[in-house]
């Protein structure tokens, strides 16, 4: 469920690269706030402090409720940012 978790939001954040309507950027808001509390979740109960508060302050930064504005070259960066830290994990397992 968390890869999945993972990749969805991935993909939602280099969508968010392409010029798309409003809508789709009020979406991935909400559906990344609830994401990344999930992820924030997830490590708690693995006892990953780091990545616990990356998540939290991430959800924090993209909640649909106080928007931050960064403007778009910033929101570009954070986007991939986000996308790389997210998938990078799954890429990165070794078998």
């Amino acid at each position: 469920m968390e890869g999945l978790v993972r990749v969805a939001l991935a993909l939602l954040f280099v969508g968010c690269l392409a010029d798309m309507p409003y809508g789709y950027f009020r979406a991935v808001r909400l559906l990344g706030t609830v994401g990344f509390i999930y992820l924030a979740f997830r490590e708690k109960e693995r006892s990953n402090g780091e990545m616990f508060w990356f998540w939290v302050s991430s959800a924090v930064l993209i909640n649909p409720i106080v928007k931050i504005s960064l403007g778009r070259a910033l929101w570009n960066a954070v986007d991939i940012l986000w996308a790389v830290v997210l998938v990078w994990p799954l890429l990165n397992r070794r078998q």
